[in-house]
């Protein structure tokens, strides 16, 4: 007779590196796991963080400079994950599609998981490189967030959507910077 064993569930730090490490497997267990909403979550706001304390470098001296950068990062990824669930779900969904918010929201939430990164910001010249180098690698994490929560077969729609969803993103953060942000030198 043989026994079967419960499968293992990574602890939060070793999904945080298995994230970072952008192992499909890793996107697969948070996907399936629903006490890991609340981690993905955590990865979300500390990302976020990272963003804020990181825009120092860019000459966001005050704490309200640092809280407004934090707040932009914020919600630039959240309309990048609702964009990626509008069109990944309901307007580019591939055969095998099907994810609910959960899903989707705690997979991208550990895609952000490389926008720790941004604390680096705060190391002179380091500012303009660890913000790239976070954005995409963030953009890579989505990807294979996406794929495999979406349960698409081409990497390609993957690519689309994540894309889509980046550009719009980027372009909501900048002009939220334009119309309500600080001035920084």
């Amino acid at each position: 007779m043989v026994i079967a064993s419960a499968p293992t569930r990574n602890t939060f730090l070793q999904r945080l590196i298995g994230a970072v490490a952008l192992r499909a497997a890793t996107y697969e267990e948070v996907e399936a796991d629903r006490q890991a909403t609340w981690q993905a979550v955590a990865v979300v706001v500390l990302s976020s963080l990272a963003a804020g304390f990181g825009a120092r470098g860019f000459g966001a001296t005050t704490a309200a400079d640092v809280a407004f950068f934090g707040g932009v990062a914020l919600m630039a990824w959240v309309a990048w994950a609702f964009v990626v669930y509008e069109v990944g779900v309901r307007i580019l969904p591939g055969a095998n599609t099907r994810a609910d918010v959960g899903e989707l929201l705690r997979t991208t939430g550990f895609a952000a998981a490389p926008g720790l990164l941004r604390i680096a910001g705060v190391l002179p010249g380091m500012t303009i490189p660890s913000f790239a180098m976070a954005a995409l690698w963030m953009l890579l994490a989505m990807i294979i967030a996406v794929r495999q929560a979406l349960d698409y077969t081409s990497t390609r729609r993957a690519v689309a959507v994540c894309c889509l969803g980046w550009v719009l993103a980027i372009g909501f953060a900048l002009l939220l910077g334009l119309l309500f942000g600080p001035r920084v030198s």
